[in-house]
């Protein structure tokens, strides 16, 4: 699946009152050269308070906290629907045993359709930036 595509579906269902759990979020694709991709993440890491960088902000390398942060951005900050929605989403690292019997949804148009040279996996970045398994 690509990352930003699932991202806005599960806003969407979000908003609309569901509840989402998202699984094997390690293997999530972002579209894009691993290159570049990597260097972009790199320098958002370094963002960091002039005054006192250990308030923040806090940049995920975890890759569902990285999935988290990306459907977060795409609901409503300030309005109450959104901080409600927020709540209802959960996001896995590989399969929980609750989740195993239940149906899982996939998207069409969040689907890879090119080569995997082309994606690089949210696990991946993850790792490149100091996520430790």
């Amino acid at each position: 699946m690509i990352a930003g595509r699932l991202c806005s579906h599960v806003a969407k269902l979000l908003l609309e009152g569901a509840r989402v759990a998202i699984i094997n979020s390690e293997n999530i694709m972002i579209s894009g050269s691993r290159e570049s991709i990597i260097k972009e993440y790199r320098e958002f890491l370094e963002i960091a308070s002039i005054n006192n960088p250990k308030f923040g902000p806090f940049h995920p390398r975890r890759p569902d906290t990285i999935i988290t942060k990306m459907v977060r951005g795409m609901l409503p900050k300030t309005k109450s629907s959104g901080k409600v929605a927020f709540s209802r989403l959960r996001v896995y690292l590989g399969v929980p045993n609750e989740l195993r019997s239940l149906s899982k949804t996939q998207f069409e148009d969040a689907r890879i359709r090119r080569s995997s040279s082309y994606y690089t996996s949210v696990g991946e970045l993850g790792r490149m930036v100091g996520w430790h398994e």
